[in-house]
Order: structure tokens, then C-alpha cells, then sequence
């Protein structure tokens, strides 16, 4: 397997993330609650799972392999991942915000708005950031990369699961998506 392979396999998990973002805001649409522990698993997940671990893995070590390379940091796809991953974290932390409020209590239309729009905005920038990657920045990576680039690039990957999120922990996240759907449907079997 590639480094840009085991990636992709990480988009899909990811991708199932979103979809249960989007099922939950749907919920709170509708004028019904969410158990804030699925939100707040959510939130974890995103920030250690995709940002820290995933964009880590692609900030710290693709794309300087892609600049080694001579693929541009700014003015190209590199550096329009980079202000997106910037982006998504900007989305995170409002999301965060407003789930704290919902945490505490404060179930006005304010605070689910807030969840809502930054859900949202964080599912559908990540959606369209992912369909980048995959079709246009990890082809380029695929060109300018050796396949010995490529293996070192996988050791690394498994140094950075074990010392950023911890020993089996990504692969725990990689069943968190469809653990909080299932909370999510029954949750809503029984309102």
C-alpha cells in the first residue's frame, strides 16, 4: 500500500464522520435533541482523528515530501489544503463553542444554529477538500514520489498513530463513525 493509499482509506472514515454530522444536524433542523455525548464524540473525533492525526500525517510529512519533490507550497494545490485544513479548524472551534452551551443547557435556536451552520460548513468544506486530495493532489504526489518515498512516508504514518493519538486508538476512530450512528438511530427510535 501507498502512503497516499492509506490516506484515502482514512478519507473513507472521515467521510462517514460527516455523514453522521449531517445526520445529527438534520435532527437538531427538526426541532428534536441530540444526546450531546454523540456531538461531543464527533468533536473529538475531528480533532484527533482527522486534524491531528490525518492532516498531521499530510502537513508534517506529504507535503514537505511534495516540496522535496518540486511541488510548490503556495500557489498550487498544497497550499489550498493548507488554508482549508485552516478552515476546518475555524469551523471546529465555533462548533465547539456552541456544543458547550447545548452541554450546559442552553438549547435556544441560537446555540443549535450555531451547531447546525458549523457542522455543516465543516462537513461540506471537508467533502469537497477530501474529493481535492483524492483526485488531484495525491495523483500529483503519486507522480513526483518514489516508491521508496512512498514506504517511508507509511513508517512514519504508523509512528505519528502511536505517538499522536495512541497505541490501537486510530483504529478505535476508525469505528466511531458508525458506533455514533447507531446512537444516533437509537436514540431517534426512541423520541
Amino acid at each position: 500500500m501507498s502512503a497516499t493509499a492509506a490516506l484515502k482509506q482514512e478519507h473513507r472514515v472521515i467521510e462517514k464522520m460527516l455523514k453522521v454530522l449531517f445526520a445529527a444536524t438534520q435532527r437538531l433542523q427538526a426541532g428534536e435533541d441530540v444526546d450531546p455525548e454523540i456531538l461531543r464524540k464527533a468533536v473529538d473525533f475531528i480533532r484527533n482523528f482527522a486534524d491531528r492525526c490525518h492532516h498531521g500525517k499530510e502537513e508534517d510529512n506529504l507535503f514537505p515530501a511534495m516540496e522535496s519533490r518540486g511541488v510548490p507550497k503556495f500557489g498550487g494545490p498544497i497550499g489550498i489544503m493548507l488554508v482549508e485544513h485552516d478552515e476546518g479548524r475555524r469551523h471546529v472551534r465555533e462548533l465547539a463553542a456552541a456544543l458547550d452551551k447545548y452541554e450546559a443547557g442552553d438549547r435556544s435556536p441560537a446555540v443549535k444554529s450555531s451547531i447546525i451552520a458549523h457542522a455543516r460548513g465543516y462537513a461540506q468544506l471537508l467533502s469537497q477538500h477530501i474529493e481535492k486530495e483524492d483526485s488531484i493532489l495525491y495523483m500529483i504526489a503519486d507522480d513526483v514520489l518514489s516508491d521508496t518515498d512512498q514506504e517511508d512516508l507509511l513508517t512514519i504514518f504508523d509512528r505519528i498513530e502511536e505517538q499522536t493519538i495512541g497505541h490501537g486508538e486510530h483504529e478505535e476512530y476508525a469505528r466511531l463513525p458508525e458506533e455514533l450512528e447507531r446512537a444516533l438511530q437509537r436514540q431517534a427510535a426512541r423520541a
